[in-house]
């Protein structure tokens, strides 16, 4: 099967070597070189994962990142020679699930992608496969409501704009209320697949969803992170 990314890169010798490489693997390849134009090139382009640079003319990656991110539930993968902590901290929390550099062996860099890669059906299956029962109702967590049929969400009358993916995520979390859910759960349930080990695209989902509902990164008290267990939906957070 051969997947289609978009890969957001102004320089030419570089995209063009990448996506000769990446060719080779049964990945088809469309080079954006702009930041400003690449939102309008992934939608006409539908891709199945998206690589993106960091410094782009127009509009930078991080940016373009965090626009992407509530709108395209495929993987979003920074390829960047900026190889600083700060940097990989932010593209993680803006929604990438993977920050690559630029310096990482092409064998290696494909290894990463097909990773990714392999996530991306079974999730797309789960989604269309497992709508909301009918007659499933809304539950209300102090200011928190989340309607599992229209899929909306709001917290204190203010609606929250959720990806499909993280919207599951959140219901799902939503309906074990007090318990903690590990990795391994939360890939099966969403994805099909067990956890390696490796895998961070929890994590950062995880941190994508307490952003969006104001939970505090560094003391979460609304879905918090039990040591070495896993995840647990607060029952009294959301007041």
């Amino acid at each position: 099967m051969t997947h289609r990314i978009v890969f957001v890169e102004d320089d030419a010798d570089l995209a063009e070597l990448i996506s000769d490489f990446l060719s080779r693997h049964e990945m088809d390849v469309v080079v954006e070189p702009r930041g400003d134009a690449a939102l309008d090139t992934i939608a006409r382009e539908a891709p199945d994962l998206v690589l993106l640079d960091i410094m782009l003319p127009g509009k930078d990656g991080l940016s373009i990142c965090r626009e992407l991110r509530p709108k395209f539930d495929g993987p979003i993968i920074m390829l960047t020679s900026l190889d600083s902590d700060m940097n990989q901290i932010l593209g993680l929390e803006l929604g990438a699930n993977d920050y690559i550099l630029k310096t990482t062996p092409p064998s290696v860099l494909v290894a990463r992608l097909r990773a990714q890669l392999r996530n991306l059906r079974p999730a797309q299956a789960n989604a269309d496969a497992a709508p909301p029962k009918p007659g499933t109702r809304k539950v209300v967590f102090g200011q928190l409501a989340i309607d599992p049929i229209s899929r909306d969400v709001t917290l204190a009358n203010e609606k929250i704009p959720l990806s499909t993916s993280d919207f599951d995520l959140l219901w799902l979390l939503a309906s074990h209320a007090g318990e903690t859910l590990n990795r391994d759960i939360l890939l099966k349930e969403m994805r099909g697949v067990s956890y390696d080990g490796l895998d961070r695209s929890i994590d950062v989902a995880i941190s994508r969803l307490r952003k969006k509902l104001g939970d505090n990164p560094s003391e979460p008290f609304r879905i918090k992170t039990v040591r070495n267990r896993g995840y647990l939906f607060s029952l009294s957070g959301w007041e």
